[in-house]
């Protein structure tokens, strides 16, 4: 059964404040970074699994990333897929 790769960036919606932003804003300028006028956190997931093929792996990754990974309610995400070459020894 062929594998695949996916990593499913989450972030939060831009009408979300996010706090955790904020304070690392802040951090870098008292670190003396200046002028990032916006930063904005979020989470990276990277999983490897097997499907039946590519569209089927789509289909079980966008039901994880809505129903798992990400808050729909105040989350977005978007997903990268590839498949896994095989190796032959």
């Amino acid at each position: 059964m062929p594998r695949f790769h996916a990593r499913v960036l989450v972030s939060l919606r831009p009408s979300v404040l996010d706090p955790a932003g904020e304070a690392a804003r802040s951090a870098a300028n008292r670190l003396g970074v200046e002028g990032i006028s916006k930063l904005r956190i979020g989470k990276v997931v990277d999983l490897e699994f097997e499907a039946d093929n590519e569209a089927e792996a789509r289909k079980q990754l966008e039901l994880l990333s809505d129903r798992l990974f990400a808050n729909p309610v105040i989350e977005d995400w978007s997903l990268e897929l590839q498949p896994v070459p095989t190796t032959t020894a």
